[in-house]
């Protein structure tokens, strides 16, 4: 028998993805946002990474950004149809302020929603299992192709949040959090700084923004994302845990 290519057993796509994910940590670690977003989307991931925008409450300031190292960046904004209506028109008013040529609404997939929530009334049953349907899986589908995703969390938003690193390893693909060690204040200024117009809602008291019926206005004192599925457990919609996308029913979420 054939010794083993000691090479080709050790080789594991998910180690080698962590790896990846070092490596730009330690090549980016205090460069400035538009030079690493500029280094990623035209020297690292040319054509293979995209950007996912919610165009919630601080969304702006990353649009922004991308914005400025190059307006065809690709740009996937999941309506799970559960938005608000001012989350939509806010999309339109930034893209068309930013000049952004090339973002992508995803909808869920009509036969899942018409297995799994007919009535539409499945966030109040199971909203592990709502967020699945309507965003993970979108999600998802469209990330194939893409090799890299960009995302707009920072470690101030939340406990769960806050030992973000700049690039983590999402299964075969690197995530890229540019904003993770941006504080609230950092955030604040460079909105005022452009002159970003805020999302309608946070003068309403909304400061993390998702679906209409598990999105509730935050309190003094709490963390901007508190007001999401308040009185769960739940503290993430799915797309951002390790199982996004594996689990068909929802379970590992």
């Amino acid at each position: 028998m054939a010794p083993l290519d000691a090479a080709a057993v050790a080789f594991d796509p998910e180690n080698a993805v962590h790896a990846e994910a070092r490596a730009l940590n330690a090549t980016y670690e205090g460069l400035g946002t538009v030079a690493m977003l500029d280094a990623l989307l035209h020297e690292v991931y040319p054509g293979r990474i995209a950007l996912v925008s919610s165009f919630g409450a601080e969304s702006s300031v990353l649009l922004h950004l991308i914005s400025q190292a190059d307006k065809a960046a690709p740009i996937l904004f999941v309506d799970t149809q559960k938005l608000f209506g001012e989350t939509k028109r806010y999309r339109d008013m930034l893209t068309t302020r930013f000049g952004l040529s090339d973002v992508r609404t995803i909808v869920p997939d009509a036969g899942d929603v018409a297995a799994a929530d007919a009535d539409g009334g499945l966030w109040m049953r199971d909203t592990d299992r709502c967020c699945h349907i309507r965003k993970v899986l979108p999600l998802e589908r469209a990330l194939e192709g893409f090799d890299a995703w960009i995302t707009g969390r920072k470690r101030f938003q939340s406990a769960t949040r806050a030992q973000l690193t700049l690039f983590e390893a999402d299964g075969e693909r690197i995530k890229v959090n540019p904003l993770a060690n941006w504080s609230a204040e950092e955030v604040k200024a460079y909105a005022l700084k452009h002159d970003l117009p805020p999302h309608p809602l946070v003068a309403q008291g909304f400061l993390s923004i998702g679906c209409m019926p598990c999105t509730e206005r935050v309190r003094p004192g709490e963390d901007a994302r508190a007001g999401r599925w308040r009185g769960t457990e739940k503290v993430e919609c799915g797309i951002h845990l390790p199982t996004h996308g594996q689990e068909a029913d929802g379970s590992g979420i």
